[in-house]
């Protein structure tokens, strides 16, 4: 069991780090270009946005959600920790704080399309395009309770 606590400032350098190599080890359809422009993003806005951290007994992040109002717009997990329980731990912790919880996920990471379809989300539409109208499809999500 992972302890979860809000971020800090000095967890920014640590999450960006675990963003990126989640990414890597899950986002392989991104092209190069594109993930290193969504890099450039993630690296100016992560290290301020509050969100709820896992950490480990030695307070080292092992995993993270952002959610804004009720809309899940991160779910990120050190690909070293994936399958332990990590990412349930925090999504059961959000969908304690918002019983209707929506996200958007890639179509093409199919672990993560999974994951959040045994936990319970429903599948509301699809996008052709990301937020940033690049070509990677979304599938839209709700959790109802």
């Amino acid at each position: 069991m992972y302890i979860l606590r809000s971020s800090r400032a000095d967890d920014g350098a640590a999450l960006v780090d675990l963003w990126r190599r989640s990414v890597d080890a899950t986002h392989t359809f991104l092209r190069t270009e594109d993930r290193q422009a969504i890099d450039d993003e993630v690296a100016a806005f992560l290290p301020q946005a509050p969100m709820t951290v896992a950490v480990g007994q030695n307070d080292r992040p092992y995993g993270f959600m952002l959610i804004d109002g009720s809309h899940m717009e991160a779910l990120f997990i050190d690909p070293d920790v994936r399958g332990t329980g990590i990412g349930r731990q925090l999504l059961q912790h959000g969908l304690s704080l918002h019983k209707h919880l929506t996200t958007d996920v890639n179509e093409q990471n199919a672990q993560a399309v999974g994951f959040y379809l045994r936990m319970g989300f429903i599948e509301t539409g699809r996008s052709p395009c990301d937020s940033q109208g690049r070509p990677y499809p979304l599938i839209h999500l709700r959790y109802d309770g």
